[in-house]
């Protein structure tokens, strides 16, 4: 990735995406690698991923399902949306489940108000969604649907 991409400081995000894009999220040893091999120090590689929200540095899911919490969600049911989800996956919010299927994550704004409650499977928008449409979300996802 280094030779592909370039040493240079102002790699430093894209050096950083190609290697959540590779494990899916940032092991410290891919920062002390790129720093020994590169103009990057350590101290900035993790200043860049730690400042920036697109960045992981703790492992997440093969699938993210994000639920939007902001204020047309909220009003719409998304806690009722997040605890169906905490129940069916057995985790809590921010959480991965043991077999690193998946990551649960309440998030801000997803942009879709008019849809609310919405949720977020990776890239994959669902419109409306109660508690009924989440675990059977969970059950899509699993293969039951």
């Amino acid at each position: 990735m280094i030779e592909r991409i370039g040493t240079g400081a102002e790699m430093a995000i894209p050096l950083l995406q190609a290697v959540q894009g590779e494990f899916r999220y940032i092991p410290i040893e891919a920062i002390e690698y790129i720093a020994a091999n590169t103009e990057m120090s350590e101290t900035k590689l993790y200043g860049v991923a730690t400042f920036y929200s697109q960045f992981r540095l703790e492992p997440v899911g093969e699938k993210i399902i994000r639920v939007c919490h902001g204020t047309a969600c909220h009003v719409a049911g998304a806690d009722g949306v997040t605890e169906t989800f905490e129940k069916r996956l057995g985790v809590k919010d921010g959480e991965t489940t043991a077999d690193g299927k998946y990551t649960l994550e309440s998030v801000a704004c997803l942009g879709c108000c008019s849809l609310a409650p919405v949720v977020a499977v990776d890239d994959e928008i669902s419109a409306k969604v109660d508690r009924t449409a989440a675990a059977e979300l969970i059950e899509k996802l699993e293969g039951g649907a």
